[in-house]
């Protein structure tokens, strides 16, 4: 569902962990876009989604939040120049689906 959010407005999702608890994730986003919009649109369309899929859910959080309220996020304007090799040497693979790895339990 992340994933689709993001293609939906042109976030590219460059690399992600979920954990059981939270969820790294680092995008690339049109620059008129805010960090808060983008957080607003993930956490935003998919609780909804989750509600409509699952009507339990919605019964479980009534009057409360999905996700948690707040988040962190930084912007990343300088990169050391061995961070953009690394990038680039990942950002061509062949499965563009595994932007996001999940820890073990």
């Amino acid at each position: 569902m992340v994933r689709q959010v993001c293609e939906t407005f042109e976030i590219r999702i460059v690399s992600g962990v979920v954990s059981k608890d939270h969820v790294h994730i680092l995008v690339s986003a049109p620059p008129n876009m805010a960090p808060s919009e983008i957080m607003r649109r993930i956490k935003g369309n998919t609780a909804s989604r989750l509600f409509e899929e699952f009507p339990h859910l919605k019964k479980r959080y009534w009057g409360r939040y999905f996700w948690a309220r707040g988040y962190f996020c930084a912007t990343v304007g300088q990169i050391m120049e061995e961070m953009i090799k690394q990038y680039l040497e990942h950002h061509f693979e062949p499965n563009p689906n595994d932007e996001f790895k999940m820890e073990p339990p």
